[in-house]
């Protein structure tokens, strides 16, 4: 089957009214099942990442960082799970907040998916959203506003990534959710809604979404927060948390 037809484009939900919301949510075809893709405008919306309230203990899910806003006033729009994570929740990689490194680069090389190589960062810097791979960002060493590690890449420099686990003969189906950057100014998160393997998932990006960079999040606990799509799961405890707010 070819790219194009595994990854299929037939919106059929939209999560905007018009140019009122800069958070837009589509679930579009990919083989047999469906992928929400949610797209930020960065130019009207704030992205954010979480990781911990403010006694220090870790947010774990989307209704305990709902709740924790909202004595703030603000309310979240949109959230999912924003990279991989140790058992006590703390980031596996990279993990910047507000300009504040709290987890630094993690270089490591070997077996699990965090370290199939190339892995990589997206982060938000001078030069708007970008997913840069692990070396890359080591070389370049930005000063991000946010960022967050996880890995395999699935797409780089517009293809598909090499690593074992990216065989297009694998059987090993999750559900998964990524993110890309097509522009400095736009963050693409999507989650599929049933299981699909890397390379299923690493084409709908790249021949979909047209992304020449993309990083996988996670699978099997993905999750997302569309309140307008009627969605808050909680299938599992998570670390880092992606988000906007108003």
């Amino acid at each position: 089957m070819s790219g194009k037809a595994i990854a299929c484009l037939a919106p059929i939900l939209l999560l905007a009214v018009g140019g009122a919301q800069a958070v837009e949510c589509a679930s579009n075809a990919l083989n047999s099942g469906t992928v929400t893709v949610c797209r930020v405008d960065l130019v009207h919306e704030q992205l954010q990442l979480f990781w911990r309230d403010d006694t220090g203990h870790p947010y774990g899910q989307f209704s305990a960082l709902r709740d924790a806003l909202a004595k703030r006033g603000k309310t979240l729009e949109f959230a999912m799970n924003g990279g991989m994570y140790l058992p006590d929740l703390s980031p596996v990689g990279l993990f910047v907040v507000d300009e504040r490194e709290l987890v630094p680069l993690n270089r490591h090389r070997g077996a699990g998916n965090f370290s199939q190589q190339p892995n990589g960062v997206f982060l938000l810097d001078g030069h708007g959203a970008r997913v840069l791979t692990t070396d890359e960002y080591w070389q370049e060493k930005p000063k991000p506003l946010l960022a967050t590690q996880s890995g395999p890449m699935l797409v780089h420099r517009g293809e598909l990534t090499t690593s074992p686990v990216m065989n297009p003969e694998s059987q090993s189906r999750r559900i998964r959710n990524g993110v890309c950057a097509p522009s400095s100014e736009t963050a693409v998160f999507a989650i599929s809604e049933s299981p699909v393997t890397f390379h299923e998932f690493a084409v709908y990006f790249r021949e979909s979404l047209r992304c020449s960079e993309a990083l996988y999040l996670d699978g099997s606990i993905s999750s997302l927060y569309a309140p307008r799509l009627g969605r808050a799961d909680h299938w599992s405890s998570m670390g880092p948390i992606i988000g906007v707010t108003r």
